[in-house]
């Protein structure tokens, strides 16, 4: 994320919520502010259709943190 942000390439981050500390010490790691959205936790087990339905709830948070830019 953060080379395409460099590059001036908006980017957002999607990761569950079990990750929420991890992406913010490696964020801070890194001297780094990313955009993130984080779902519900785990992913893995879910069926197409949850799947379906979590990304379709999501979608709007996402693009508005593209068209935002960091």
């Amino acid at each position: 994320m953060s080379d395409l942000e460099i590059r001036g390439i908006p980017s957002v981050g999607v990761a569950t919520t079990e990750f929420v500390d991890a992406a913010d010490v490696q964020a801070k790691s890194l001297g780094f502010d990313p955009a993130y959205v984080f779902i519900p936790h785990p992913v893995q087990d879910r069926t197409d259709e949850e799947l379906r339905k979590l990304a379709d709830e999501h979608f709007e948070a996402i693009v508005g943190l593209l068209l935002k830019g960091n």
